[in-house]
Protein backbone atom coordinates (compact mmCIF):
# COMPACT_ATOMS: atom_id res chain seq x y z
CA UNK A 1 0.00 0.00 0.00
CA UNK A 2 1.43 3.58 -0.94
CA UNK A 3 0.26 6.50 1.42
CA UNK A 4 0.54 9.81 0.17
CA UNK A 5 0.79 12.18 2.94
CA UNK A 6 0.06 16.25 2.12
CA UNK A 7 2.32 18.35 4.56
CA UNK A 8 2.69 22.12 3.82
CA UNK A 9 5.50 24.46 5.30
CA UNK A 10 4.22 27.53 7.02
CA UNK A 11 5.78 30.33 8.67
CA UNK A 12 6.41 30.05 12.51
CA UNK A 13 3.78 31.33 14.57
CA UNK A 14 5.40 32.43 17.16
CA UNK A 15 7.51 35.05 15.15
CA UNK A 16 6.56 37.77 13.44
CA UNK A 17 4.57 37.50 10.51
CA UNK A 18 3.13 40.22 7.46
CA UNK A 19 2.19 40.75 3.87
CA UNK A 20 4.11 41.32 0.61
CA UNK A 21 3.33 43.96 -1.32
CA UNK A 22 1.28 42.17 -3.38
CA UNK A 23 -1.23 40.61 -0.90
CA UNK A 24 0.17 37.14 -0.02
CA UNK A 25 2.44 36.07 2.77
CA UNK A 26 5.54 37.37 2.85
CA UNK A 27 7.41 33.98 3.80
CA UNK A 28 11.14 35.81 3.97
CA UNK A 29 9.98 37.83 6.90
CA UNK A 30 9.80 34.69 9.15
CA UNK A 31 11.53 31.34 10.00
CA UNK A 32 9.12 28.38 8.50
CA UNK A 33 8.29 24.98 9.27
CA UNK A 34 6.00 21.80 9.32
CA UNK A 35 2.66 22.85 10.03
CA UNK A 36 2.36 21.46 13.18
CA UNK A 37 -1.37 19.85 12.83
CA UNK A 38 0.37 17.82 9.25
CA UNK A 39 2.25 16.01 12.35
CA UNK A 40 -0.47 13.98 13.09
CA UNK A 41 -1.28 12.88 9.37
CA UNK A 42 2.17 11.51 8.92
CA UNK A 43 1.80 9.84 12.47
CA UNK A 44 -1.29 8.33 11.44
CA UNK A 45 0.58 6.80 7.99
CA UNK A 46 3.69 5.50 10.10
CA UNK A 47 1.29 3.26 12.62
CA UNK A 48 0.12 1.97 9.34
CA UNK A 49 3.16 1.09 8.49
CA UNK A 50 4.14 -0.34 11.41
CA UNK A 51 1.30 -2.71 11.64
CA UNK A 52 2.36 -4.07 7.89
CA UNK A 53 5.66 -4.42 6.15
CA UNK A 54 4.14 -3.77 2.21
CA UNK A 55 3.45 0.35 3.32
CA UNK A 56 4.92 3.14 1.54
CA UNK A 57 4.92 6.93 3.27
CA UNK A 58 5.75 9.01 0.70
CA UNK A 59 5.33 12.79 2.19
CA UNK A 60 4.14 15.87 -0.73
CA UNK A 61 4.61 19.32 -0.31
CA UNK A 62 3.79 21.98 -2.63
CA UNK A 63 5.55 25.49 -2.29
CA UNK A 64 8.98 27.18 -2.82
CA UNK A 65 12.42 26.18 -2.34
CA UNK A 66 12.22 26.65 1.42
CA UNK A 67 9.31 24.36 2.02
CA UNK A 68 11.67 21.45 1.33
CA UNK A 69 12.23 21.69 4.70
CA UNK A 70 8.39 20.38 5.53
CA UNK A 71 9.73 17.02 3.47
CA UNK A 72 12.69 16.96 5.42
CA UNK A 73 11.40 16.78 8.76
CA UNK A 74 8.24 14.56 7.43
CA UNK A 75 11.65 11.93 6.60
CA UNK A 76 13.07 12.35 10.10
CA UNK A 77 9.77 11.23 11.63
CA UNK A 78 9.86 8.14 9.42
CA UNK A 79 8.14 8.76 5.79
CA UNK A 80 10.02 6.64 2.94
CA UNK A 81 10.74 9.34 0.60
CA UNK A 82 9.47 13.38 -0.44
CA UNK A 83 8.14 15.14 -3.20
CA UNK A 84 8.46 18.31 -3.70
CA UNK A 85 5.87 20.75 -6.20
CA UNK A 86 8.08 23.69 -7.02
CA UNK A 87 7.52 25.91 -9.31
CA UNK A 88 7.01 29.79 -9.28
CA UNK A 89 4.25 30.09 -11.04
CA UNK A 90 2.06 28.13 -8.20
CA UNK A 91 2.75 31.33 -6.13
CA UNK A 92 -0.55 33.21 -4.82
CA UNK A 93 -2.68 30.12 -5.64
CA UNK A 94 -5.87 30.25 -3.78
CA UNK A 95 -7.32 26.97 -2.92
CA UNK A 96 -9.40 26.35 -5.87
CA UNK A 97 -5.93 25.64 -7.53
CA UNK A 98 -3.97 24.96 -4.91
CA UNK A 99 -6.23 21.43 -4.67
CA UNK A 100 -5.79 21.13 -8.42
CA UNK A 101 -1.92 20.92 -8.01
CA UNK A 102 -2.07 18.33 -5.83
CA UNK A 103 -4.56 16.48 -7.27
CA UNK A 104 -2.69 16.20 -10.60
CA UNK A 105 0.07 15.35 -8.29
CA UNK A 106 -1.81 12.72 -6.30
CA UNK A 107 -2.52 11.28 -9.69
CA UNK A 108 1.05 10.85 -11.09
CA UNK A 109 1.83 9.47 -7.50
CA UNK A 110 -0.59 6.67 -7.92
CA UNK A 111 -1.55 6.22 -4.36
CA UNK A 112 -3.93 3.98 -2.25
CA UNK A 113 -4.58 6.41 0.47
CA UNK A 114 -4.11 10.40 1.09
CA UNK A 115 -3.84 11.41 4.39
CA UNK A 116 -4.03 15.15 5.64
CA UNK A 117 -4.00 17.06 8.67
CA UNK A 118 -7.13 19.01 10.20
CA UNK A 119 -5.54 22.15 8.66
CA UNK A 120 -3.02 24.70 8.04
CA UNK A 121 -1.93 26.76 10.98
CA UNK A 122 -1.12 29.55 8.37
CA UNK A 123 -4.72 29.78 6.22
CA UNK A 124 -6.79 27.46 8.92
CA UNK A 125 -8.93 26.60 5.88
CA UNK A 126 -9.21 23.28 5.81
CA UNK A 127 -11.19 22.65 2.53
CA UNK A 128 -8.36 20.94 0.69
CA UNK A 129 -8.92 17.68 1.29
CA UNK A 130 -12.48 17.85 0.73
CA UNK A 131 -11.61 19.68 -2.46
CA UNK A 132 -8.80 17.06 -3.48
CA UNK A 133 -11.12 14.46 -3.32
CA UNK A 134 -14.10 15.94 -5.26
CA UNK A 135 -11.68 16.46 -8.26
CA UNK A 136 -9.86 13.09 -7.89
CA UNK A 137 -13.69 11.45 -7.93
CA UNK A 138 -12.65 9.73 -4.63
CA UNK A 139 -14.39 9.65 -1.08
CA UNK A 140 -13.11 11.56 1.48
CA UNK A 141 -13.50 10.76 5.57
CA UNK A 142 -12.67 13.84 7.47
CA UNK A 143 -12.12 14.92 11.17
CA UNK A 144 -10.88 11.53 11.75
CA UNK A 145 -10.33 11.09 15.65
CA UNK A 146 -8.98 7.49 15.03
CA UNK A 147 -7.85 5.49 11.49
CA UNK A 148 -7.62 1.91 10.77
CA UNK A 149 -7.36 -0.11 7.27
CA UNK A 150 -8.79 -3.18 6.97
CA UNK A 151 -7.78 -4.99 3.41
CA UNK A 152 -9.23 -2.58 1.15
CA UNK A 153 -11.57 -0.39 3.53
CA UNK A 154 -10.25 2.61 5.72
CA UNK A 155 -12.60 3.46 8.38
CA UNK A 156 -12.41 6.61 10.88
CA UNK A 157 -14.04 7.63 14.09
CA UNK A 158 -15.28 10.87 14.37
CA UNK A 159 -16.19 12.19 17.67
CA UNK A 160 -19.00 14.55 18.25
CA UNK A 161 -20.19 16.93 20.74
CA UNK A 162 -22.77 13.87 21.85
CA UNK A 163 -21.99 11.32 19.77
CA UNK A 164 -19.22 9.66 17.73
CA UNK A 165 -19.52 7.66 14.12
CA UNK A 166 -17.83 5.59 12.34
CA UNK A 167 -17.31 6.48 9.01
CA UNK A 168 -15.31 3.82 6.17
CA UNK A 169 -15.16 4.31 2.75
CA UNK A 170 -13.34 1.55 0.09
CA UNK A 171 -9.70 2.62 -0.83
CA UNK A 172 -8.29 5.22 -2.71
CA UNK A 173 -9.41 7.62 -0.03
CA UNK A 174 -9.01 11.03 1.35
CA UNK A 175 -8.71 11.38 4.60
CA UNK A 176 -8.41 14.18 7.04
CA UNK A 177 -7.40 13.31 10.88
CA UNK A 178 -7.44 15.88 14.02
CA UNK A 179 -5.02 16.63 16.43
CA UNK A 180 -6.94 14.25 18.87
CA UNK A 181 -5.76 11.32 16.33
CA UNK A 182 -2.23 10.18 18.36
CA UNK A 183 0.30 11.98 19.34
CA UNK A 184 3.35 12.39 16.70
CA UNK A 185 6.60 10.80 17.48
CA UNK A 186 10.11 13.00 17.93
CA UNK A 187 12.57 12.32 15.36
CA UNK A 188 15.36 9.78 17.05
CA UNK A 189 18.69 10.68 15.98
CA UNK A 190 18.42 7.51 14.04
CA UNK A 191 15.37 8.65 11.76
CA UNK A 192 17.74 11.97 11.44
CA UNK A 193 20.56 10.18 9.99
CA UNK A 194 18.62 8.21 7.67
CA UNK A 195 16.52 10.97 6.22
CA UNK A 196 19.62 12.14 4.51
CA UNK A 197 19.95 9.51 2.47
CA UNK A 198 16.05 9.25 1.56
CA UNK A 199 15.18 10.70 -2.05
CA UNK A 200 13.28 13.62 -2.63
CA UNK A 201 11.76 14.40 -6.07
CA UNK A 202 11.14 17.82 -7.42
CA UNK A 203 8.09 17.86 -9.84
CA UNK A 204 6.58 21.05 -11.93
CA UNK A 205 3.98 22.31 -13.35
CA UNK A 206 4.77 20.97 -16.70
CA UNK A 207 5.59 17.75 -15.25
CA UNK A 208 1.83 17.66 -13.87
CA UNK A 209 -0.04 18.62 -17.34
CA UNK A 210 -0.86 21.91 -15.76
CA UNK A 211 -0.33 25.60 -17.35
CA UNK A 212 0.74 28.61 -15.48
CA UNK A 213 -2.18 30.35 -15.98
CA UNK A 214 -4.33 27.66 -14.40
CA UNK A 215 -2.64 28.92 -10.79
CA UNK A 216 -1.39 31.53 -9.28
CA UNK A 217 -2.39 34.88 -7.92
CA UNK A 218 -3.86 36.04 -11.46
CA UNK A 219 -6.29 32.80 -11.74
CA UNK A 220 -7.25 33.49 -7.89
CA UNK A 221 -10.93 33.54 -7.35
CA UNK A 222 -9.85 36.20 -4.38
CA UNK A 223 -8.04 39.05 -4.34
CA UNK A 224 -6.11 40.91 -1.22
CA UNK A 225 -7.12 44.35 -1.48
CA UNK A 226 -5.59 46.17 1.54
CA UNK A 227 -3.70 45.29 4.52
CA UNK A 228 -3.34 47.05 7.79
CA UNK A 229 -0.72 46.26 10.50
CA UNK A 230 -1.87 45.31 13.85
CA UNK A 231 -1.76 48.65 16.16
CA UNK A 232 1.67 48.22 18.51
CA UNK A 233 0.55 46.75 22.25
CA UNK A 234 0.33 49.54 24.18
CA UNK A 235 2.46 49.91 27.04
CA UNK A 236 1.24 48.40 30.80
CA UNK A 237 0.48 50.46 33.80
CA UNK A 238 3.58 50.36 36.30
CA UNK A 239 2.05 50.99 39.82
CA UNK A 240 4.97 51.87 42.20
CA UNK A 241 5.28 50.54 45.59
CA UNK A 242 8.00 52.52 47.01
CA UNK A 243 5.12 54.03 49.63
CA UNK A 244 3.68 50.93 50.03
CA UNK A 245 0.62 51.63 48.26
CA UNK A 246 0.72 49.31 45.66
CA UNK A 247 -1.24 46.54 47.24
CA UNK A 248 -4.16 48.74 47.23
CA UNK A 249 -3.53 50.28 44.03
CA UNK A 250 -3.61 46.45 42.27
CA UNK A 251 -6.83 45.76 43.87
CA UNK A 252 -8.56 48.83 42.56
CA UNK A 253 -7.28 47.93 39.41
CA UNK A 254 -8.34 44.78 39.49
CA UNK A 255 -11.62 45.93 40.48
CA UNK A 256 -12.08 48.54 38.19
CA UNK A 257 -11.60 46.37 34.94
CA UNK A 258 -14.08 43.31 36.44
CA UNK A 259 -11.17 41.16 36.67
CA UNK A 260 -12.53 40.27 40.37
Amino acid sequence: MRIVVLVKYVPDATGERSFAADGTVDRAAADGLLSELDEYAIEQALQLADQADDVEVVAMTLGPDDAVAALKRSLQMGASAGIHINDDAVHGSDALATSAVLAAAITKAAPDLVICGMASTDGSMGVIPAMIAERLGWPALTFGATLSVQGETVSIRRDGDVASQTIEASMPAVVRVTDQSGEPRYPSMKGILAAKKKSVEEWTLAGLGLQPAEVGLAAAWTTVLEVTPRPPKPAGRVVPDSDGAGTSALVDFLSTGKYI
